[in-house]
């Protein structure tokens, strides 16, 4: 998937990457994705539901590396 931007955030745990993801939005515009990298298995569950009680559209998971994770949020609101 092609993204607007990328941040890292290995080696953080949560609620680290929610925060950094939610910082990196605030300079980004409504469209854009973000492609989020995480070597913490709770983004899998955590960046849904931050999308889910933000408005934001989580576009998926993908997982090349075992254990590291590539997050794709599409920017729906201005926050």
């Amino acid at each position: 998937m092609r993204a607007d931007a990328t941040l890292d955030t290995l080696g953080l745990l949560c609620p680290i990457p929610i925060i950094k993801t939610a910082k990196k939005f605030k300079s980004m515009q409504v469209g854009q994705i973000l492609e989020v990298l995480s070597d913490d298995e709770g983004i899998k569950v955590d960046m849904p539901n931050w999308c889910k009680s933000t408005g934001h559209e989580f576009l998926g998971i993908e997982e090349e590396v075992e254990g590291e994770y590539k997050v794709y949020v599409r920017k729906l609101v201005e926050s």
